[in-house]
């Protein structure tokens, strides 16, 4: 008899995962099921380009079932809960799907009434985020409006998705204002909770020194208490104030409601605990946890839920097989930087090695933590992998899930 597999979320991870499985497995021997509220398959890096007139919302959006290999179904419905205990997922239409393995895909969410007053006067008027298609096509509309004064972009609290894009949206817009002449009539800040520019500290460094080459005021260790649009200001819970005549707020994020819902199934924001090698969920053997759901210690990055999808299928075939699991990955990561100008930078990274200079996959591939135009060329080129190659579940060659270690300068960095 065919074993159920059930994978909740049918974006990036639920995607590439379905399709990785479908590969592996004869239909008579597995059945795969997808399911998520919506249709609507959204390429998430893009939103980063609307705002600035690069991308257009309506370019990043397809179809989910359409980017499902045949032989997957696909349910689109709301999810209620799961009751790890029976094995069941039950679906907001009454319907009830047992399972021999279940894969939670459904990535993570934003929580933008978590703060006080961010929605509240101002909303999309003079306060936005570009984590959302709407957000992004509404500021994409406030920007080419601004002719000058105090944008602030304001990271709420971590984690988030992509960490790095915020900075992105500074570096852009460096370049976009400069585009409409008005660079000299902007005063463009970085307003973050941590105590850097970014988590790990040699990228934190180059970042900063980018930022202030660009004379983008970084401002840390600031936790955002109250948004207040209506007057223009960034409180935090120590009382300090920002002012800002255009904030770019990248809100809270937490996993989906039914994880939280659903008994064992998730921790306090959401997010499901797992092993962080196997993926295999605390929980319970048979579930298993990918992409920004899963609460490893790693970016909520695109990159992460790739390197993650080779791992976790082997392993739920080795499960379904009563093998031991494949405990091989190391945390991979790897993101493009936009700069500006026509540059990126790029940083590879894992849970034990800092993005480090050098050149990524081998000494002679693209230059790490160094601005360049083929680094930009590359993250243009990575919307039609990711159509045509990472969500089909294809490898991608010098992509492996494990950390290419050739090529990185490990010597004399600080």
């Amino acid at each position: 008899m065919a074993k159920r597999i059930v994978i909740l979320g049918g974006g990036t991870g639920g995607t590439l995962t379905a399709n990785r499985l479908r590969r592996s497995f004869f239909e008579e021997d597995a059945e795969v099921i997808v399911v998520d509220q919506n249709d609507d398959h959204v390429y998430q890096p893009g939103l980063l380009f609307v705002p600035f007139g690069l991308a257009r919302a309506d370019e990043l959006v397809r179809p989910r079932h359409d980017q499902l290999h045949k032989g997957i179904r696909f349910h689109q419905v709301p999810i209620d809960r799961v009751d790890i205990k029976e094995d069941q997922v039950f679906l907001a239409d009454g319907t009830v799907l047992g399972y021999d393995v279940l894969i939670v895909a459904s990535g993570s969410r934003l929580e933008a009434d978590e703060t006080e007053g961010l929605t509240g006067p101002g909303w999309r008027e003079n306060v936005f985020t570009f984590y959302d298609l709407a957000g992004a096509a509404a500021l994409h509309d406030a920007l080419e409006a601004f002719d000058g004064g105090k944008v602030v972009v304001n990271v709420v609290d971590l984690p988030i998705k992509c960490p790095v894009a915020p900075l992105e949206f500074c570096f852009l817009a460096d370049w976009y204002f400069g585009q409409r002449g008005i660079r000299d009539k902007v005063d463009l800040s970085y307003v973050t909770p941590l105590d850097g520019a970014f988590t790990k500290p040699v990228a934190s460094r180059r970042l900063a020194g980018l930022l202030e080459e660009k004379g983008v005021s970084l401002i840390t260790e600031f936790n955002t208490g109250e948004v207040d649009g209506a007057g223009g200001r960034l409180i935090s819970y120590d009382e300090r104030e920002i002012l800002f005549d255009l904030a770019v707020i990248v809100p809270l994020h937490s996993g989906a409601t039914y994880v939280s819902n659903s008994p064992g199934l998730g921790d306090e924001l959401g997010f499901v605990a797992v092993d962080e090698h196997t993926l295999q969920a605390v929980a319970k053997e048979n579930i298993f946890a990918i992409g920004d759901a899963a609460g490893v210690p790693t970016s909520k990055a695109g990159s992460v839920t790739h390197f993650e999808g080779e791992v976790l299928v082997e392993n739920v075939r080795r499960f379904l097989a009563g093998e031991p699991l494949d405990a091989t990955y190391d945390g991979h990561a790897n993101c493009f930087i936009e700069t500006g100008f026509g540059k990126a930078l790029l940083i590879d990274f894992n849970y034990d090695t800092e993005p480090l200079p050098g050149h990524f996959p081998t000494s002679v591939g693209l230059p790490l933590l160094k601005e360049s135009r083929l680094n930009h060329l590359g993250k243009l080129m990575f919307q039609s992998l990711y159509w045509h190659s990472l969500l089909p579940g294809r490898d991608l060659p010098g992509m492996g899930s494990a950390m290419p270690r050739r090529g990185k300068v490990t010597s004399g960095v600080r």
